[in-house]
């Protein structure tokens, strides 16, 4: 341990710009040079309280009259709320945000439902159901529950692809022109079908998401990053405009799921394309632009309105009149609602036979859905200095996904601009959401039939005009470019994986390539060999500054990344290149060079004087080549016969041996330049038991050749583990741990002030009466070349 008396001073300015110092911008710091074990004795540390799985277990399931009213409040947050809700100043912008996000959440049931492939009616279910238990269980008081369209699009896509219209199929009582039978699609039964597989689909959707709630595991979405789910999302919009371009045209295609689909719609779309209803596609062209134009108006014009004007309400109004009025089904061939049922259908149970079909999908969308609602849940907690539940939130929309299928409904999420619209028009809780809901209840049980005129190339076309904001995500893309371009290529190649592979297998795709990253970045990290800053306890890296300079005798090596299994070997390259020279190798030359000057000195050829070794000038001429083709067994023999003449004394003689002057030996020796290597472990937040053993063997191939190694600035987390992990040994003990690099360099500094002045690099031999005894390797020298995979060499050397 290090003595307390033994300190330093740190005199520091604080610089501006420009660059001036005076009195008041200065500090100073004296205390004691600590090494970690040092440290921890004069400051008292204490054993941490670590506590078992049972008793984890215990605690957490412990209950008192206390912990009830909170447990309530966790599992059903309405209650934590709604007793402080302030009925004067809340309520009337609730009724306001209420009434106009209802308008908007029941058009965008309707028209989202196509991207579903059901009938419309279905998508006022979703968009009203969800909502009720969400107002129970859901602890973000700002969003507004209901359809979205990636969601609906990667659910559909499944409906589609596995009820498809050819297993409906009929022959009509018509025939064609060539005396062919016609082919009818029975869509009674297709959209039967549809519906079961949607409505069971959701319920398994709702059941992941419950489970992931209960088991606590909603840290999974951090997986998806911004990047990522920009890059998909926009993929998904450009998917969600393709499928909606055979309303807008009514023209028919085929339904395809899968790697290419896109562009198989597209090919169907052009094939067919001289078979557009002219009218169609110019009531949605219309109402694509006037849609964008108001809502960008709507976004300018934000403060100065009271409320954002409906446009999709008016839209939908004026287009179900003027259908209505002129008959554009019958007189024009126009595609229209045509059924919309007041009412609700009875509850059914979900269809369990089919959920092997769709478990994949189902996780997927699941996974999506809750990202998508935290993400934004996050936006307007953070802006209202709310608290949102992540784990609570994921029960929430599984109970509301489960109630919503056992309705018929379709899978719920949230959208940006729908949870905009309640907040701005001054939505406070989730009250809003219920006022909502009574909006779509309404529509639901009396408005209905008067949209069944209503144009789907109309709706299609409102769903093309609201995914504007994710179109506008491709600016970021130069942005990111130029701040990180990683983030970029994850945002790139997730995007174009999802419009060439389908929305499913390219989002895994993304997040295969993202955890890529992330194991490349820590598997190569950012190493540097620090110096110091003169006059300061500031060690930065070498390469950034001119002002700096390197500890004469010392290498400072900075690891920036966890250490584990898959870098250490690049780490010990690091050191490495970093120190110049490699220990093994070094260890190796040496035993090489002191076996043949043990050989030369039993032969007589080499004596010890003051001066060092001295070579004997030998009689005749000495045939150097076949002394060098001699085994080492016939050599030691030799020259066993020569000391039994009588030509090596019996007593033991120490041999100092310079490494770094010319040997009396051919043997080409690294120089090592070094007596201490020091490794900053600031950054180092794990270490794994592979990485921990090979790391521990590494300072021992310094240690063998005379180099100190000291870890500085290791957590206390970090040297727990290596205790639990048995790093510490006699050799590598807890002496080499300090708590700063500046502590480890000045603790070198006065270590090598009070040496012995001889070359602490010198070996020692022992030249001794039996030529048979062994030289003087540690035990340990099988585990070094075991790590570097060359132990049979040295075995070779050192027999």
């Amino acid at each position: 341990m290090l003595s307390s008396q033994c300190t330093f001073k740190v005199q520091t300015w604080i610089y501006r710009l420009p660059s001036r110092m005076d009195s008041q911008n200065q500090y100073f710091v004296s205390r004691p040079i600590y090494s970690t074990r040092a440290f921890e004795h004069v400051n008292e540390k204490q054993v941490r309280e670590t506590k078992t799985i049972k008793e984890r277990l215990r605690n957490s399931v412990k209950c008192s009259p206390k912990l009830i009213p909170q447990t309530i409040k966790k599992f059903f947050p309405v209650f934590d709320w709604l007793p402080m809700y302030q009925l004067k100043q809340w309520l009337p912008g609730d009724i306001v945000a209420g009434v106009t996000t209802g308008m908007v959440c029941a058009l965008q049931g309707l028209a989202y439902s196509l991207l579903v492939g059901v009938p419309p009616v279905y998508g006022l279910y979703a968009a009203f159901f969800p909502i009720l238990t969400y107002f129970i269980l859901g602890t973000s008081r700002h969003l507004s529950v209901g359809p979205f369209p990636v969601t609906c699009l990667m659910q559909g896509a499944v409906v589609l692809s596995l009820v498809p219209d050819d297993l409906f199929l009929y022959h009509s009582n018509t025939t064609g022109v060539n005396g062919t039978t016609t082919m009818l699609v029975n869509t009674t039964a297709r959209d039967a079908a549809r519906v079961s597989l949607a409505s069971s689909m959701t319920v398994l959707i709702g059941l992941f998401q419950f489970g992931m709630g209960v088991v606590q595991v909603g840290f999974l979405v951090r997986y998806l990053s911004d990047p990522l789910v920009g890059g998909f999302t926009t993929a998904a919009a450009l998917q969600v405009v393709i499928s909606q371009l055979k309303l807008i045209f009514n023209v028919p295609t085929n339904n395809y799921n899968g790697i290419l689909s896109i562009f198989y719609t597209i090919g169907d779309i052009f094939k067919n394309i001289k078979q557009t209803n002219m009218v169609d596609l110019i009531a949605a062209v219309l109402t694509i632009i006037v849609v964008m134009l108001v809502k960008e108006f709507n976004a300018r014009f934000q403060k100065k309105l009271p409320v954002p004007i409906p446009i999709e309400v008016i839209v939908t109004i004026i287009d179900s009149g003027v259908s209505y009025a002129m008959d554009l089904s019958t007189n024009y061939g126009a595609g229209i609602v045509r059924t919309i049922p007041r009412g609700f259908i009875p509850p059914r149970s979900p269809d369990v036979s089919l959920f092997n079909s769709f478990a994949g999908s189902s996780f997927s969308t699941g996974v999506v859905s809750y990202a998508i609602a935290i993400s934004v849940a996050k936006v307007y907690a953070a802006k209202h200095e709310l608290v949102v539940d992540g784990s609570q939130e994921l029960i929430a929309f599984g109970i509301s996904n489960i109630f919503c299928g056992c309705f018929s409904g379709f899978v719920a999420t949230t959208a940006l601009s729908r949870t905009a619209i309640q907040e701005s028009t001054g939505g406070k809780t989730q009250v809003a959401g219920l006022i909502s809901a009574l909006m779509v209840l309404i529509v639901i049980v009396a408005l209905g039939p008067l949209l069944q005129p209503l144009q789907k190339s109309v709706l299609g076309a409102i769903i093309v005009a609201n995914l504007k904001g994710m179109f506008m995500q491709v600016h970021d893309v130069p942005i990111l470019w130029r701040k990180n371009k990683t983030d970029c290529f994850i945002w790139v190649l997730t995007c174009l994986a999802c419009i060439f592979l389908g929305l499913d297998v390219g989002l895994l795709t993304g997040v295969i390539f993202e955890l890529g990253t992330v194991v490349i970045r820590t598997q190569f990290p950012t190493c540097s060999t620090l110096g110091n800053i003169p006059s300061t306890e500031i060690y930065k890296n070498m390469k950034d500054y001119k002002n700096i300079i390197e500890c004469p005798g010392v290498k400072i090596f900075k690891c920036a990344a966890p250490i584990y299994f898959a870098n250490i070997e690049f780490l010990r390259d690091r050191i490495k290149h970093t120190v110049g020279f490699n220990a093994v190798r070094v260890f190796k030359k040496r035993n090489k060079a002191l076996k043949k000057i043990h050989q030369l000195m039993k032969k007589g050829k080499l004596k010890v004087t003051e001066n060092g070794l001295v070579p004997v000038t030998p009689l005749g001429v000495d045939n150097e080549a076949f002394e060098s083709e001699r085994d080492p067994e016939q050599a030691e023999g030799g020259a066993q016969q020569e000391v039994k003449g009588g030509a090596r004394p019996a007593t033991e003689v120490e041999v100092q041996v310079d490494w770094n002057s010319t040997l009396p030996v051919n043997v080409r020796v690294p120089k090592v330049n070094i007596h201490s290597l020091v490794m900053d472990f600031t950054a180092v937040s794990f270490l794994d038991v592979m990485a921990a053993k090979s790391l521990k063997l590494i300072i021992k191939e310094f240690m063998r050749i005379g180099v100190n190694v000291y870890l500085a600035g290791c957590d206390d987390e970090i040297i727990m583990k290596m205790e639990s992990m048995g790093f510490f040994d006699e050799m590598v003990n807890r002496g080499m741990l300090f708590i700063s690099v500046h502590d480890a360099i000045l603790y070198i500094k006065m270590e090598t002030d009070s040496e012995n002045p001889d070359d602490s690099l010198a070996e020692k031999i022992s030249q001794m009466q039996d030529d048979k005894a062994p030289l003087p390797f540690t035990e340990d020298e099988d585990l070094i070349e075991t790590y570097d995979n060359q132990h049979l060499a040295i075995h070779g050397l050192s027999s």
